[in-house]
C-alpha cells in the first residue's frame, strides 16, 4: 500500500485548490484552481496565535473530487467533494455546501508571511473541515512514523559506537527540562528557555543550549527566536551548531581514501570504514579559530580545507552526498565526541552555542541547559504540515 506521505501528497494536491491568492483577485466573482507545488519551508507547531488581517473581498474556491488516504468512496476516503466556499464583498461570513461553520478568510499577506501565523490561520480556517482533518491525520501519522524510524537508525549508530568503545555505555546525560509548546508562540517558548539560561549563566560568559523534540514541535523556529533574543537583548555572540558538516567531512575523507587505493574502483565501505581508518579520518579534523573565527579544518590525504569555505561545494558533491548515510551509521560516536569538544570550546570562549538535534546524539554534549519540546495535542503536528502544503501550493501559483 502507498505510504502515508504518498497518500497525503495526493490529498494536499486536491485541498490546496481551496486556498486563493487575494492579491490577484479581481472584484468580480471568479473561480481559482491552484495546483499543489513544493512544500513550504518548515514552520513550528505553535497554536492559538492571533490572525492578523482579514480583507473583505468576494472569492469562490472549488475543489474537485479526489481520492484520499484509502480507496473507496465513503466520506472518510474522499477529499473536498465539490466543496464551494463563498465570501461576501461586504462581510467576512462564509457559506459552504457541506459545512455550517464560519471560517476566517485567508489573505495573501498572511500566506506570504510563511511562519506560524500563516499555518495557524489556515488551521483555524479549516478547523471543522473533515477533509482537512483527514489530510492532517495522514500527515501526522507519516511524520511520527519517520521520527520513529530515524530514532531507530540513530540508536543503532550509537550502539555501534558503544560496542567499539568510542562512547561510554554507562554515560548518563543531565536531566532535560520539558516544555509543552501548545498555545505558545516561538517567542513565548524562547522566553521560557531564556529564563532558565539567564539564571544559570548569571549574565556573563557563554554557554551551550541543547534543544530536542519530535518533528513539528518547533525546534527550528525556537532556535531562531533564541538566537535573535540572545543577540539583541543580551548582546551575546551566538552560533547554531549542526553535526551535518562533520558527517560530510568524514565522508569526503573516506571517499578520498578510496580514490587513492589501487584496489578500490569506487567507494568501498568495508575497506574504508574500519575502526582504524575512522579514527584516522576524525584525527584529520581540527576545530578551532582560523582567520579569526571558529571553523573546522580538514587536513589529510592531500586535502587542506576549511569547512566554512567548502560546505556548499566539495562537501555537497555527489560523491559525498550519496555516501553520507553509509558513513553516518558507523561514525555516530566519533562525530558526537568531536561536536561535544567543539561546542565546549566555543562556550568557554564566551559564545552561546545553540545545538538542535535528536537526544541520541546530543545526550553526549555536557550542559545543564537541556530542553525538550513536547506537544500535548499531537494532532497539531499533522495539521501544521497540512497547512504548510496548502500555503505552499497557493504561493507557488
Amino acid at each position: 500500500p502507498p505510504s502515508p506521505l504518498m497518500r497525503s501528497n495526493s490529498a494536499a494536491a486536491a485541498l490546496v485548490k481551496v486556498v486563493s491568492l487575494f492579491r490577484l483577485l479581481p472584484a468580480s466573482r471568479v473561480v481559482f484552481h491552484l495546483p499543489h507545488q513544493s512544500l513550504l519551508r518548515p514552520t513550528s507547531a505553535f497554536s492559538s496565535l492571533p490572525t492578523a488581517r482579514h480583507h473583505r473581498r468576494r472569492r469562490i474556491a472549488t475543489t474537485s473530487r479526489t481520492s484520499f488516504c484509502k480507496g473507496g468512496s465513503g466520506p472518510s476516503q474522499r477529499i473536498a467533494s465539490s466543496n464551494t466556499i463563498a465570501y461576501s464583498a461586504t462581510d467576512d461570513r462564509s457559506t459552504s455546501s457541506t459545512a455550517s461553520t464560519t471560517n476566517m478568510p485567508l489573505t495573501y499577506e498572511i500566506l506570504s508571511e510563511q511562519n506560524a501565523t500563516t499555518t495557524n490561520a489556515i488551521i483555524e480556517h479549516y478547523a471543522d473541515n473533515a477533509e482537512f482533518l483527514a489530510l492532517a491525520k495522514c500527515e501526522g501519522d507519516g511524520i511520527l512514523q519517520r521520527d520513529d524510524e530515524d530514532a531507530s537508525k540513530l540508536q543503532k549508530g550509537i550502539d555501534i559506537a558503544k560496542e567499539k568503545g568510542v562512547l561510554d555505555p554507562n554515560f548518563v546525560p543531565e536531566e532535560y527540562i520539558s516544555i509543552d509548546v501548545l498555545g505558545k508562540s516561538p517567542g513565548d517558548v524562547a522566553d521560557e528557555i531564556l529564563a532558565t539560561v539567564r539564571k544559570a549563566e548569571g549574565g556573563g560568559g557563554g554557554g551551550v543550549v541543547v534543544l530536542c523534540g519530535l518533528s513539528g514541535t518547533g525546534k527550528g523556529t525556537t532556535v531562531a527566536a533564541l538566537k535573535e533574543k540572545l543577540e539583541k537583548e543580551d548582546e551575546k555572540q551566538v552560533v547554531c551548531w549542526s553535526n551535518g558538516n562533520i558527517f560530510r567531512s568524514v565522508t569526503l575523507l573516506a571517499v578520498t581514501w578510496c580514490e587513492q587505493q589501487a584496489d578500490c574502483d569506487e567507494f568501498d565501505p568495508a575497506k574504508a570504514l574500519t575502526k582504524e581508518n575512522l579514527a584516522s579520518f576524525v584525527g584529520m579534523l581540527e576545530f578551532g579559530k582560523f582567520n579569526g573565527k571558529f571553523d573546522t579544518k580538514i587536513s589529510g590525504l592531500g586535502l587542506d580545507l576549511l569547512v566554512s569555505e567548502v560546505q556548499n561545494t566539495e562537501l555537497k558533491a555527489p560523491k559525498v552526498s550519496k555516501n553520507i548515510p553509509t558513513v553516518a551509521e558507523v561514525t555516530q560516536g566519533e562525530v558526537v565526541l568531536f561536536a561535544s569538544d567543539a561546542v565546549k570550546k566555543m562556550g568557554e570562549d564566551g559564545i552561546f552555542v545553540l545545538l538542535e538535534g535528536r537526544e541520541q546524539t546530543v545526550n553526549y554534549v555536557r550542559t545543564p541547559l537541556r530542553f525538550t519540546l513536547t506537544l500535548s495535542d499531537t494532532s497539531l503536528i499533522g495539521k501544521r504540515r497540512a497547512a504548510q502544503r496548502l500555503a505552499a501550493g497557493a504561493l507557488g501559483e
